[in-house]
């Protein structure tokens, strides 16, 4: 199947639900899940970014795409620990308590080992890593209270597989597992649940600004379907992890790809 699928409609997996993804300004699959979300019937959506001007036109996109009104913007570093407690206390205010949280901030890069300092390592794992994790910490209190909930993390097989000049990206996704793992075990003893998705190579405007076409091509030749997955379809297998649909499934990681463990 060297061309993607029709686009698949709603089929209100997120009935009565309000979601909080971070990261979801722009054309990757932080935008696709938000507006997935919408079409999936939940009731109120909030969305995260560090870009303004970019955020305010993503919330008005969202509503006019989807219908949906209760589309709202703030702006958070997921690098910034007030910026986090911010957040989740306006999505916890604006959408009446979060029932789903999409971790979906996460930075890349190409750089060699011996090449790569210190700063680049650790800006990569301070926003995807990390992010997560401070994510996940600030929402886990509110969630546990109310005895339900779900997050989604957005891991890589990367966190699986090897890559030239990727270990700092590698390192952090695999920290993402792992955190996912780890803090679903603790989450499922109040009725919470945490699970990944793993994404091999999905095109969106950011990628092909960060990646060379060679190293794209090159990632594209090996997957099944002999193309790149659509932002979409990685949504898509969010909003399954955020139904209750997957109300059994604790601590997995999903690879939305034929690359997997």
């Amino acid at each position: 199947m060297k061309h993607a699928p029709a686009y698949v409609p709603g089929h209100q997996l997120l009935a009565g639900k309000s979601v909080l993804i971070t990261a979801a300004a722009g054309g990757g699959i932080g935008y696709a899940a938000a507006r997935r979300s919408a079409e999936e019937g939940c009731r109120a959506l909030m969305i995260s970014d560090i870009h303004p001007r970019r955020l305010e036109e993503a919330v008005e996109k969202l509503k006019a795409e989807t219908g949906l009104e209760a589309v709202y913007g703030q702006l958070c570093n997921v690098t910034v620990e007030a910026d986090v407690q911010a957040l989740v206390a306006a999505a916890e205010q604006a959408l009446g308590g979060v029932d789903v949280l999409i971790n979906n901030a996460g930075l890349g890069g190409q750089k060699r080992v011996v090449d790569m300092t210190d700063e680049e390592w650790l800006r990569v794992l301070d926003i995807t890593l990390t992010g997560t994790f401070r994510m996940t910490r600030a929402m886990l209190p509110h969630m546990q209270q109310r005895g339900s909930g779900a997050i989604v993390n957005n891991a890589s097989v990367l966190g699986w597989r090897a890559q030239k000049e990727q270990a700092h990206y590698a390192a952090a996704k695999a920290g993402v597992m792992a955190l996912t793992r780890c803090s679903a075990l603790e989450a499922a003893d109040f009725g919470v649940r945490i699970n990944a998705v793993s994404p091999s190579i999905a095109l969106h405007d950011f990628l092909t600004k960060a990646a060379s076409e060679d190293l794209l091509k090159q990632l594209t030749s090996r997957e099944a379907f002999g193309r790149a997955a659509e932002v979409w379809e990685v949504a898509n297998v969010m909003m399954f992890l955020a139904s209750d649909y997957a109300s059994y499934m604790v601590g997995e990681v999903l690879s939305v790809s034929s690359q997997h463990a």
